[in-house]
């Protein structure tokens, strides 16, 4: 059995994790039930951080908030001295709201609206990712209007495939992501943001996909931007002071999986900017990079009451959970894979064989397959692991089902950081129908 963080089985045979009870949470907040190890954050974004800091290069490490985006949330991330990237005007307006230093916001998008680029400039935030043509031309307009210069980073696709599923591929050539290295437009696109009165060209950007277990995707792709960047500095003098490699550093969902730590990471990407600098005789640029899952996803852990069962002889036994793919629709979307223990009876010999579904009225609403478990019943509660990252962030409410509570634990004691939603929540933006009035002769 593999534990997180500060997750184990305390006297009672119960799951617990920060010093608490995960039963007593459930009693307390109700089930489904997001559960957060803070101090497990705290050291991924340490680990992330010290690496850079003792090897003496000058970094920034910007937590991906998509990955989980609360008020709390961005509070912790400042605690550690974080920088932060969004990706809508949704999690701007909530790091504003947690009074998140404005100077390391970064701003990332391929869409980005206007009324979002007039939000960061009013702002003046730290740096907006510009990902197309369009979003330059707006952006310089907007900051010529409010008289500011935006510093901003080019997102480019440099055709690198990492090693991870389809859907969350973002690096290779054939994708929404960015202007394209081998057609030219990113040089085009340099070009325009270098003579712009109102833009700050820092750098340059990309991100080769997620849950990457290996540091060859990452070398391959700063090959590549240095390459470019050694064509810019010839062709039109462009000195980077910024080369910002991304993130999608993987996690351990399951046994299946084997991610590098942190630091390993880290010291690969410094390793190879290192010398393709030297190689290339240009000057060494700030790194940045974007963990998101690689900071929450493993610290968290979400609590479920068990509910009914279906037995069929000889071929399968289901065991329904009072949540499924409004909490997590990751399995759904990705065949994501989790391991689960009963929170109640961590200890109990697993001599049953259980896939879990949800209570969505929907097949393929099914959150684990053959999961070693002990016989259980409604009084019981499954814990799965490692629900951190895309979990509370892609929930929603489909047969409107309500969304769960999220809870930090550290040090022995819980805090609510977003509470449960309400049947009244669910109808509070509706609008009552209004029949049309009858036309009478």
């Amino acid at each position: 059995m593999y534990f997180h963080g500060t997750s184990k089985v305390n006297t009672k045979g119960h799951l617990e994790i920060g010093g608490v009870d995960t039963i007593e949470l459930a009693n307390d907040y109700g089930t489904p039930l997001y559960v957060y190890d803070v101090a497990l954050i705290r050291q991924r974004a340490r680990d992330f951080q010290t690496t850079f800091k003792n090897l003496g290069v000058k970094a920034q490490v910007a937590y991906a908030s998509k990955a989980f985006s609360s008020v709390a949330m961005f509070q912790l991330i400042k605690e550690e001295g974080l920088s932060l990237d969004v990706v809508s005007g949704g999690e701007l307006y909530t790091a504003l709201v947690a009074d998140f230093p404005v100077d390391r916001i970064h701003f990332h998008g391929n869409n980005k609206s206007v009324e979002e680029l007039e939000m960061a400039v009013e702002k003046q935030i730290g740096c907006v990712v510009v990902d197309n043509f369009l979003e330059l031309t707006l952006l310089q307009d907007i900051c010529e209007k409010h008289g500011y210069t935006m510093p901003i980073l080019l997102r480019v696709t440099p055709g690198i495939n990492a090693h991870t599923h389809d859907y969350i591929l973002t690096g290779q050539e054939d994708s929404k992501f960015g202007f394209d290295l081998q057609s030219g437009q990113a040089h085009e696109a340099m070009k325009i943001a270098s003579n712009a009165t109102h833009l700050d060209l820092l750098g340059i950007h990309c991100h080769i996909g997620s849950q990457i277990f290996e540091t060859t995707g990452f070398k391959l792709a700063a090959g590549k931007l240095f390459d470019t960047l050694k064509l810019w500095n010839d062709k039109e003098g462009f000195e980077a002071r910024v080369v910002n490699l991304g993130g999608g550093f993987g996690i351990r969902y399951t046994e299946e999986d084997n991610p590098l730590p942190a630091s390993v990471y880290v010291e690969e990407i410094i390793t190879d900017v290192q010398s393709f600098v030297k190689d290339h005789g240009l000057k060494m640029p700030e790194i940045w990079i974007e963990p998101g899952r690689s900071l929450v996803g493993d610290a968290g852990t979400t609590i479920y009451s068990v509910g009914s069962k279906k037995e069929i002889p000889n071929i399968r036994h289901y065991l329904a959970i009072d949540g499924g793919m409004t909490d997590n629709i990751r399995p759904a979307l990705y065949q994501a894979k989790y391991e689960a223990v009963l929170a109640n009876r961590v200890e109990d010999e697993a001599d049953d064989k259980v896939s879990i579904a949800g209570k969505c009225c929907e097949s393929g609403d099914m959150l684990i397959w053959d999961l070693p478990l002990p016989k259980a019943n409604h009084e019981d509660y499954l814990a799965v692991f490692c629900t951190g990252a895309y979990g509370y962030a892609m929930a929603n409410n489909y047969n409107r089902i309500t969304k769960p509570a999220v809870v930090f634990v550290e040090d022995g004691e819980a805090q609510l950081v977003i509470r449960r939603e309400t049947f009244e929540d669910l109808v509070r933006l509706d609008l009552p129908f209004q029949a049309k009035t009858k036309l009478t002769k």
